[in-house]
């Protein structure tokens, strides 16, 4: 007896040496190729994350997309985001230090809590709304990955859609409302972080990558197909220390994103001219954060982004699928420069659905349309709203211009043609030319605009780029890219359905120090807000900035239906906004002045509105 325990004993010391080993190998691996955050959201081996009360019930709330919406959430951009195979995203365990199996990565219930919103009515899939399953993937070289077992069928692409950024959700008192084209509240650079040491912990945590095999390859998986399965995971690893080591890089200047925020201009720069481009020195800090804007009647406007910088739709769908990681060959000319593996017909099938017809007074936005206040959360009273209407008038409408179910809205001399081209071959096209508010007025954080505009990138001569900025640059690389697309079709696109494709605009691009005001529908069902969504609620909005909260917690989805926000208070593994850094700047947008013009200066845009009038002004935002 006393043998066998002491041979026990001696089996115990091993396996637990074995377990400390992988364990100072994997904090190794993590802090290398585990992808960024991993000091600030890592406490030990387990990602924070916050665990939310389960839901009693769901409702999708009614905004004319019913149709349309299950095709849009899982619709292929030709990204492959994550840089591995749906056969291997769906085998990957969680990122739990753990010798025995844990759940998969997959699982809807874990993606949950990065703010992915499982979507039971394709359960096949098994994907959240937002991520789409595509043709082959193919690496660097434009070969389709493998499967390490006869007949070595393709493996194929995942990635992030349009919709994991626009969709968005809130709770109120078990139930929860969905929102398309609403802000998500996802955290990717925290699901970023768990999807790299996923990854590691496959490679180094003992009897994980087995049971990986078994799940990707089949049972009974050879040693030689490990031994390939293991290779394409080397390849992978080294890629995401690639990337780490490019954040390494520019992390001083880093600004962490949080729920619900994405610096998404500079990371689809730094994925076309740093990673695709293969050109360190143009990665970019993600400096600029911003707030997930909503999309619904966007098609509509003369410009878009915050800083009002993209005109033509296709290129700012193409811009969107390419900094998602769609493969876009810019290095190779036996290749073909700016081949690509991007779905153009899938980006103007979504755009249409987003836009519907040429709207007018008769019938309003026929696309997707902005959602109403619903019965779930607490009546508007109305007379008080009825107050707020006038203060709308007075100090809103100037620059968000009228309600979008009023008249005055439709027979707005903002809606006009773009430009002579436009007019003349395409009379029944008009938009609605949107006010871009100088930063100097408004006052709002400026990085997001003025970091646009200041970023230079370096392009090699064969791709016959005109200008050294960013946003320029971006433009011409995006609009090549188009092209090649088209020109390249048997027959190739002929010059009407490209101006269709293109709707019917120019491929402007600017980086003005400004940010756009547009129309206010449907702006109670988008918080946080200002650009950067340093501002928690609409009340807070309407106060005057030392009145809004210095921090507050993101990751919340309670919402708040009196001051018209998510809850904000702490929550154990959400994100606290710290709005005293550059980037998450709360300053401007302000109601505080004395009611003269002189005193209309550094971000303060109107009078100081007494708390009555700011409780009659948000309850009127509620009918919008």
């Amino acid at each position: 007896m006393s043998k066998m325990v002491g041979e026990s004993g001696a089996i115990v010391a091993k396996l637990a040496l074995l377990f400390s080993v992988t364990v100072a190998a994997v904090v190794v691996i993590a802090g290398a190729v585990a992808y960024p955050y991993v000091a600030k959201v890592y406490d030990g081996i387990k990602v924070k994350l916050p665990e939310y009360p389960a839901v009693q019930k769901t409702r999708w709330l009614d905004q004319n997309w019913k149709d349309q919406r299950d095709w849009v959430h899982h619709a292929d951009q030709g990204t492959a985001t994550f840089h591995v195979p749906y056969e291997w995203f769906m085998a990957l365990e969680q990122p739990v230090l753990s010798l025995t199996s844990v759940g998969l990565l997959s699982d809807p219930a874990y993606l949950d809590r990065f703010g992915f919103i499982p979507d039971p009515s394709d359960p096949k899939l098994g994907l959240p709304v937002g991520m789409a399953r595509g043709k082959a993937m193919v690496d660097a070289t434009a070969q389709p990955w493998k499967n390490p077992r006869p007949p070595y069928n393709d493996m194929t692409r995942i990635g992030l859609t349009c919709a994991a950024c626009h969709t968005g959700r809130f709770t109120y008192q078990g139930t929860e409302l969905l929102v398309d084209g609403g802000p998500a509240l996802t955290d990717l650079g925290k699901f970023r972080t768990a999807l790299g040491l996923s990854l590691a912990f496959t490679r180094f945590v003992p009897y994980r990558f087995d049971r990986f095999a078994e799940r990707v390859i089949g049972k009974d998986a050879s040693e030689v197909e490990k031994s390939q399965l293991l290779a394409q995971l080397g390849k992978v690893l080294a890629q995401g220390q690639g990337l780490s080591n490019l954040d390494a890089m520019v992390a001083p200047q880093n600004v962490v994103e949080g729920f619900g925020r994405l610096d998404a201009l500079n990371r689809i720069g730094n994925e076309v001219f740093a990673v695709d481009l293969k050109i360190p020195a143009n990665y970019a800090a993600t400096s600029a954060p911003v707030h997930f804007p909503r999309i619904w009647d966007a098609s509509w406007f003369d410009w878009v982004q915050y800083n009002a910088s993209i005109e033509e739709p296709m290129v700012r769908n193409a811009g969107e699928a390419m900094g998602v990681s769609a493969m876009v060959n810019l290095t190779s000319a036996r290749g073909g420069l700016y081949n690509s593996g991007i779905e153009f017909m899938n980006l103007d099938r979504i755009e249409k659905s987003l836009a519907g017809k040429q709207p007018n007074q008769s019938t309003g936005f026929t696309g997707l349309k902005s959602p109403q206040w619903p019965a779930e959360l607490p009546p508007i009273d109305q007379k008080l709203a009825g107050q707020g209407a006038t203060l709308y008038k007075e100090n809103c409408q100037g620059c968000h211009q009228a309600p979008v179910g009023s008249p005055e809205f439709w027979t707005s001399d903002r809606w006009s043609l773009p430009d002579k081209r436009t007019q003349e071959r395409y009379p029944g096209e008009r938009y609605l030319r949107l006010e871009a508010v100088p930063i100097t007025h408004i006052g709002t954080d400026p990085a997001q605009a003025k970091d646009m505009l200041d970023r230079k990138v370096t392009v090699p001569p064969e791709l016959a780029i005109s200008s050294d900025s960013f946003g320029f640059a971006l433009g011409e690389v995006t609009e090549k890219t188009i092209k090649h697309w088209y020109d390249g079709q048997t027959p190739p696109v002929g010059p009407e359905q490209r101006d269709e494709l293109n709707g019917y605009r120019n491929n402007g691009i600017q980086a003005p120090l400004a940010y756009k005001a547009r129309p206010l529908n449907g702006i109670w069902a988008t918080p946080p807000y200002l650009h950067n969504g340093s501002v928690p609620n609409l009340y807070a909005l309407l106060s005057p900035v030392s009145e809004r909260p210095k921090k507050f917690y993101l990751g919340n989805r309670e919402y708040d239906p009196v001051n018209v926000g998510y809850r904000h208070d702490r929550l154990e593994g959400g994100f606290e906004l710290d709005t005293s850094i550059r980037g998450n700047y709360n300053t401007g947008h302000e109601f505080n002045g004395d009611g003269s013009k002189e005193n209309l200066k550094n971000g303060v845009i109107g009078r100081l509105l007494k708390p009555e009038e700011r409780r009659a002004l948000v309850e009127f935002l509620k009918t919008m």
